[in-house]
């Protein structure tokens, strides 16, 4: 529109009446959402410096698709955008990502999201899983100081598969045996005093020393001061890589010597599994991109709708 028509257009807002407002402002809303989202992409996706498909640095503007500039490479011809090669790659609907985003920091469920945002609950599937799978490399790279560690176990869970491997239970139900077995996930968490915090699955039944050395080894800094449980595998662990350990014991109900015990990563857990209780089971393939979603959670340390699409995109903003 031309400014001699956008000023016309300013001065006859003054006449409009209270469900004309209404109505411009519901009508605006889809275009101020997807300018907040490009104006969110573009400031952490910078223009790309070569093409996706054959990586020549031979490229010209092409356009704008959706609010974004699209580029064409000039040897192979392939059109990519600032989201190209990303999980958020033909996405739709990019106007109502914020609004979705929003609902997510309210941890709504996928069809309570879809509803208040206006899009299938299938949609709200899809999305919900791409925006994590940028979220889930969201971790520290190192613990340092006093970090403690210790699992948590939930049932595994086939939510949503079309074949079971094994007979369909009830409402979840409970594990054919007493104790922790291959019937129950390992949710591996490591956490410093200053709240950095590291999570993984690292499989089924209780963990190993291989294991420790294969998800705990990398985030832990060589100084470091680690304290666990009594657990046999955590000794061989630290050991084997040769860094401080401490640990209490809790079957002899000795919870806290000094410095020496688990209860912030206990507390975790505990936050943990309250969290996950709102989804009525989680599938246990899509167990790290919940943990990822709870860790932006974990003191409001995502707290806004582009923080968290700048996390989706890996542009990480971890307090250290």
């Amino acid at each position: 529109m031309r400014s001699q028509g956008f000023r016309r257009l300013l001065r006859q807002l003054a006449s409009l009446n209270w469900q004309q407002r209404s109505q411009l402002i519901e009508a605006l809303r889809p275009a101020v959402g997807l300018d907040r989202v490009c104006a969110a992409i573009e400031g952490v996706r910078p223009a790309p410096t070569g093409c996706p498909g054959c990586g020549s640095g031979r490229h010209y503007r092409h356009g704008i698709v959706r609010g974004l500039q699209r580029y064409r490479c000039r040897d192979c011809g392939r059109t990519f955008s600032a989201l190209s090669g990303t999980p958020l790659a033909r996405l739709r609907h990019r106007s109502k990502w914020l609004d979705y985003l929003k609902e997510m920091l309210d941890s709504r469920s996928v069809r309570a999201a879809a509803k208040l945002v206006g899009v299938h609950r299938n949609t709200s599937f899809r999305w919900r899983h791409r925006f994590l799978h940028g979220v889930r490399h969201d971790q520290p790279e190192r613990l340092a100081g006093i970090a403690e560690a210790d699992e948590m176990f939930l049932l595994e869970s086939q939510k949503g598969s079309r074949q079971l491997e094994r007979p369909a239970r009830k409402r979840g139900g409970v594990a054919h045996r007493r104790g922790i077995g291959q019937q129950h996930d390992c949710i591996l968490v490591a956490r410093d005093r200053s709240g950095l915090t590291c999570s993984f699955v690292t499989g089924r039944a209780a963990v190993t020393a291989r294991q420790l050395h294969r998800y705990l080894l990398p985030v832990l800094d060589p100084e470091i001061l680690l304290v666990t449980d009594g657990h046999k595998a955590y000794r061989t662990f630290a050991r084997e890589a040769r860094i401080a350990h401490a640990f209490v014991t809790l079957r002899a109900g000795e919870r806290v010597r000094g410095v020496v015990h688990v209860q912030n990563v206990n507390a975790y857990h505990q936050r943990l599994r309250s969290w996950l209780s709102r989804f009525h089971g989680v599938a246990s393939r899509y167990l790290p991109n919940y943990l990822a979603w709870r860790w932006a959670l974990d003191g409001d340390r995502i707290a806004a709708p582009e923080r968290l699409l700048q996390a989706a995109l890996n542009r990480f903003h971890i307090r250290r």
